[in-house]
């Protein structure tokens, strides 16, 4: 209900199908962003490969060479399944859509984040998002926001978000239970993703 104004009146970028969301978890590690938390409750398959390729591009605005996991149930081939078809075929598509950047999927958190599991997954073949991705797209709206609001928890990290992706000028969000941190932060990514914006309006 929040995004329905900004969506009537500043309206998605031309050729955009879809807006869609990431968080910044600030984790111990390092900076890891999960999409989309806020926006899309059940994407299709074209929706997760938009979802991917436009979190991959927030990641890249950022300073951040996106490695790209498109998460599930099972790992590559171990399994098979209606979801797990769905995210596989977003994969193909994402990396049809961004061939320069890196995705994989189907993968689970643990194979995507942790080396060591991705390793014994992965049978020890070398994969450029497994064990190291930093950016994490979850098939649906049930599965993102449960997912970061656990991590937040359980990490006691900080969670800046959600950011909006696809509008033709910067729109960010805030929850309700928001802190005065929580708008700085948000504050501070739209700020960049103003100057971004005035940088590609420059250049074209």
């Amino acid at each position: 209900a929040t995004m329905r104004p900004p969506l009537q009146i500043i309206k998605m970028k031309p050729g955009v199908p879809i807006v869609s969301s990431v968080f910044f978890m600030l984790l111990p590690h390092g900076v890891v962003l999960f999409g989309d938390c806020a926006i899309n409750v059940n994407p299709t398959v074209d929706e997760l490969a938009i979802i991917a390729t436009a979190s991959a591009q927030t990641a890249r605005a950022f300073g951040i060479e996106p490695r790209v996991a498109l998460l599930s149930y099972a790992t590559g081939d171990s399994n098979s399944g209606t979801l797990i078809d769905k995210v596989r075929d977003a994969t193909t598509k994402a990396r049809d859509i961004l061939p320069n950047e890196f995705f994989e999927g189907p993968i689970q958190f643990d194979a995507a984040v942790d080396p060591a599991v991705a390793k014994v997954k992965f049978k020890g073949k070398e994969n450029s998002v497994a064990g190291k991705a930093n950016v994490c797209i979850f098939p649906s709206l049930d599965s993102a926001n449960a997912a970061y609001k656990a991590v937040q928890q359980a990490s006691k990290c900080v969670a800046v978000g959600p950011i909006m992706q696809g509008m033709r000028k910067p729109v960010n969000d805030l929850s309700r239970g928001c802190t005065v941190n929580d708008i700085v932060n948000t504050v501070v990514v739209t700020a960049v993703q103003a100057q971004q914006a005035g940088i590609l309006e420059d250049n074209n």
